[in-house]
């Protein structure tokens, strides 16, 4: 049923190429909302059924804290969570391991055994929430955690709904929160896709991404190039592994930044969507249509926050979020103003919840699927975005696919070249960046940050000791000896790695086991 403007004339659900010269050509090219190539959306309502999934990104300092938040969110209308791991949870250390010292809560949530997530997840229904969790190498833990906590409050593994982002080969290119060498690394991913269909059939067991290198500097071209890239890898080793592509695919997902260059963004996601289809459908023979839809989150650009002046990102990040609904997104994370400065206060949470409210409910965007078809601008540049991302695959290609390219240091060099050049035209002026290289003030207004108790390392420390007393030590030291002879084979881990974790093994201690059998990977420098 389309929606009436405000003047009270009709908006229709979809529009099209009008009949006549070239309508043919377009709509062949384009093709129809939640039809190959997907390029208008991959569902044929969008948001004209119902709106995006809002998540928000939050997590910070014990499980208890984070929790706290989290029912805040669900009873202000977050209808999915997103979960922030701290740095030693991301590089499987425990909080209290020598190098996890001054950073225990600081970035994310502290994440330590089984006893911190059901701390995490207390009192929210983990069969009615999606949840994605921002976390890579260490992605398996966390995800049986996830399903063991859920167990214990009776909710089966076949309800659970959520992503876990699981997204290795970027933390090479541009994040280094990695563990593994590559080769095991892909491994771990190939048997969490067995896993999860075996087990846990509607998670997206895994999130490619594309926001993390578009953080370090890289175009919304190359931003596109090298997280497809890396798909193509993570299709390449799930077929390797003996698995049908139709048995995987159509759990993969994708998460891209939002700028707030509007029309480039979209025609960015617009290009993207194009690109896998065509991708999936012609080089892998994929036949469910499922498993050529790109379907993505997007998070707005921490980057392009400033702490100058740091009211004026309320603007940005309303303008970035417009930017991703317009280009087609499935959910949404929109940041906080005041997070180039610390982690958000609840105000500010609130308030970036508020923004994809008013997206959602006070605007037009959604009367419509793909508002900008058949626009001249965004047409053209949707070509000329996919065409330059193609040329990029196909010199990651050239240099043996997207592993061999990280080996050669050729996804990081272009982005640090593309960072550079940004970084210049900031500099010079020629880039205007709004309260920092014009338009300032004479002296910043005082503003008071979140701040982290620092106390929180030696709490997370108190309980580890508690839980090594209090476990049956024997149980735990079966369980791991299991996972490190699977990690010697070819068996799948995550079973024995669940039954460590459900024996209370920490995080730090699954992944030493692995460790001990894969190694860790060193960089090696790229001249």
């Amino acid at each position: 049923m389309a929606r009436e403007s405000e003047s009270g004339f009709p908006i229709e659900p979809v529009y099209g190429p009008e009949a006549g010269a070239g309508a043919e050509d377009a709509g062949e090219k384009l093709g129809a909302p939640g039809a190959y190539p997907f390029t208008r959306g991959v569902y044929p309502t969008m948001y004209t059924g119902r709106p995006w999934t809002m998540r928000q990104y939050a997590g910070f300092g014990t499980a208890v804290e984070s929790n706290a938040r989290y029912r805040d969110l669900i009873a202000h209308g977050t209808t999915g969570l997103s979960v922030a791991f701290d740095l030693p949870t991301q590089m499987g250390h425990d909080s209290d391991a020598p190098l996890a010292h001054g950073e225990v809560g600081k970035v994310g949530v502290a994440i330590d055994s089984i006893d911190d997530m059901r701390l995490l997840f207390d009192r929210i229904p983990l069969g009615e929430v999606s949840t994605s969790m921002t976390i890579n190498a260490p992605a398996a833990l966390l995800l049986l955690l996830y399903q063991l906590v859920a167990e214990e409050q009776g909710v089966p593994a076949d309800r659970l709904t959520g992503t876990i982002q699981n997204d290795v080969l970027k933390e090479y290119i541009a994040r280094g929160t990695y563990i593994f060498p590559p080769e095991p690394s892909l491994r771990l991913t190939a048997d969490i896709f067995r896993y999860c269909k075996a087990e846990i059939p509607r998670w997206n067991t895994i999130s490619i991404s594309g926001y993390h290198m578009a953080e370090a500097g890289a175009s919304p071209a190359q931003e596109i190039a090298f997280t497809l890239a890396d798909g193509i890898a993570y299709v390449r080793t799930a077929l390797a592994a003996g698995m049908d592509v139709d048995d995987f695919a159509p759990r993969l997902s994708f998460f891209f930044v939002s700028r707030t260059t509007i029309l480039e963004e979209v025609a960015k996601f617009r290009a993207a969507r194009r690109i896998w289809a065509r991708v999936m459908r012609e080089e892998f023979g994929a036949r469910n249509p499922k498993s050529w839809m790109l379907r993505f989150h997007t998070q707005t650009a921490g980057v392009q926050l400033t702490a100058q002046q740091p009211e004026v990102n309320l603007v940005r990040v309303a303008v970035q979020g417009l930017a991703a609904v317009l280009g087609g997104t499935q959910s949404l994370h929109t940041n906080s103003f005041d997070e180039a400065i610390a982690l958000p206060t609840d105000k500010s949470a609130r308030l970036a919840l508020r923004t994809q409210q008013v997206l959602a409910y006070e605007t037009d965007v959604t009367a419509t699927v793909d508002p900008f078809a058949g626009s001249y601008a965004v047409e053209s540049l949707t070509d000329e975005v996919e065409a330059a991302a193609l040329a990029l695959m196909e010199r990651i290609e050239d240099l043996g696919g997207a592993v061999s390219a990280i080996e050669h240091g050729f996804q990081k060099a272009e982005i640090e070249r593309t960072a550079y050049r940004v970084a210049q035209e900031t500099e010079s002026g020629e880039r205007v960046v709004v309260g920092v290289n014009r338009f300032q003030l004479a002296a910043e207004e005082p503003y008071e940050p979140l701040r982290v108790d620092p106390a929180i390392e030696a709490q997370q420390a108190a309980r580890l000791a508690k839980l090594r007393a209090e476990r049956d030590q024997s149980a735990a030291d079966a369980a791991l000896a299991a996972l490190r002879k699977a990690a010697e084979g070819t068996d799948n881990v995550l079973y024995p790695m669940k039954s460590a974790l459900a024996a209370r093994a920490t995080l730090g201690e699954v992944c030493n086991a692995l460790r001990e059998v894969w190694g860790a990977y060193e960089p090696r420098e790229v001249f």
